[in-house]
């Protein structure tokens, strides 16, 4: 009797869970596995037990594939715990319901309405059909794109550090840097270096930017440039407004990083290390969080301009966090709709829905809330400057990893902070408040409608 209760208890707060809820308590689930396992003497590079809160920050960080981290990554972890770090990065960054649903369909399972449904809210893509055939095309493709990423770093690295350490650390970075984690191992050489000693390296630094390029622009850019090849007059509004997008932001930041640090960092580089200097730097805020520069050295106006990118962040149903570069495409064709006073958003020969508008302008006042709320905590918890504190929430809530150092400085209750903005940044901001209210119907009645002034 007992046992038909609970599973009729089950089955009754199955109904009443969301697609939106059960990602979110799944990236959880995730998280706390990860933590407890970290937590493992095994884990540890010295045989010790680390504090909860710590394994709790780094596997958060790896999960939500954001890079932040309290202790570099090689001098803390053994090559278990490095091992773990890589499977919580690539759950994170594909989704487990992804990697689930292939899974299924490997072992011939059906999948069902509910299981497309939720492979819809993950991926974000525009319609519920075809979803078997795209998750096939998701894991293989990464499979591609990861093990040619790692064959190319490996080649580079074996001459280095040898075979077996060699091969490991083209693995590890190709699937860091295409699930946009940030994760690295070059701490042997000197902590928290990032790609620092390969500045100037076009293989590494070129395959590492390919990778989180393509990592970031999102899965729907990818299926449909499958399907249509090169014929951009017939992709999705969606990718052209990525594409397009994607190339701005990545020609002005190199662009700009030149302007801003041509008498800084820059000064004693020949022009191939100037270029992948500048280009590395406008790649890796959106939303990677390797750095080829010393982050702490640059201008107060290359600092804010990554922090703009941190916040941008990728493309929607992507490896990447952020508020995503469709986001921030409709936001300013809308501006640029009211400025000309004509009616509707429209670009590429097509109107925006009125929905896209308003989703995105909660999206951008959700995560800029998030984000200025976090800042004011974490310095009233410490006395730390107020510009490292804003790179270190921006880098957070849009799930990059990028820091000027300051994580290691974070107290209990700062890394707390932290630790829930990359949360909410990688399972989206507006599907974290989701996740926790209940959908309402129109009402028959509404309270009568009154003008403020605006502006």
């Amino acid at each position: 009797m007992k046992e038909k209760l609970y599973d009729l208890k089950q089955k009754h707060l199955k109904k009443h869970i969301s697609q939106t809820q059960f990602i979110a308590y799944g990236f959880f689930l995730i998280i706390m596995t990860g933590t407890l396992l970290l937590m493992l003497p095994v884990s540890s590079r010295d045989g010790q037990v680390e504090p909860f809160l710590n394994c709790l920050f780094t596997a958060t960080s790896a999960t939500c594939v954001t890079g932040l981290v309290v202790a570099d990554t090689w001098t803390q972890w053994s090559l278990f715990g490095q091992v773990l770090l890589l499977i919580m990065i690539q759950l994170g960054g594909l989704g487990f319901i992804s990697i689930g649903i292939f899974l299924s369909i490997v072992l011939r399972r059906k999948i069902g309405l509910k299981e497309r449904g939720l492979m819809e809210e993950s991926v974000n893509t525009l319609q519920i059909g075809g979803m078997v055939k795209l998750a096939k095309r998701i894991i293989i493709g990464t499979a591609i794109f990861e093990g040619t990423g790692a064959i190319i770093l490996s080649l580079r690295f074996i001459p280095q550090y040898g075979l077996f350490q060699g091969t490991w650390y083209g693995i590890f970075h190709s699937i860091s840097a295409f699930c946009n984690a940030g994760f690295d191992l070059m701490g042997h050489t000197e902590q928290y270096s990032s790609l620092c000693s390969y500045a100037g390296d076009w293989v590494v630094i070129g395959t590492i930017s390919t990778l989180i390029i393509i990592g970031g622009i999102g899965f729907i850019v990818w299926d449909d440039l499958y399907r249509k090849r090169w014929d951009f007059r017939h992709y999705l509004l969606h990718t052209k407004i990525v594409l397009v997008t994607t190339a701005v932001l990545l020609a002005g930041g190199t662009i700009l990083f030149y302007l801003m640090e041509r008498d800084n960092i820059l000064v004693g580089m020949n022009g191939s290390q100037k270029f992948l200097a500048c280009f590395f730097s406008a790649v890796t805020p959106r939303t990677a969080g390797f750095n080829n520069v010393d982050t702490a050295a640059l201008t107060d106006g290359s600092k804010f301009l990554s922090a703009i990118l941190m916040f941008i962040g990728g493309s929607p149903g992507s490896t990447a966090g952020g508020i995503k570069t469709s986001t921030l495409a409709v936001l300013l064709l809308y501006v640029h709709s009211n400025i000309r006073q004509t009616y509707g958003v429209e670009i590429f020969g097509r109107r925006l829905q009125d929905e896209s508008i308003r989703q995105s302008a909660c999206i951008l006042t959700i995560n800029l809330s998030l984000m200025l709320t976090a800042t004011i905590l974490i310095m009233v918890f410490q006395n730390l400057p107020m510009s490292d504190v804003f790179f270190e929430t921006c880098s957070a809530i849009g799930t990059s990893g990028m820091s000027t150092g300051v994580t290691r400085s974070l107290n209990s209750l700062s890394r707390i902070v932290i630790i829930i903005l990359m949360y909410c940044g990688r399972i989206g901001s507006l599907s974290f408040a989701l996740a926790f209210t209940r959908s309402s119907r129109k009402p028959h009645v509404q309270l009568p409608a009154e003008r403020i002034t605006i502006g």
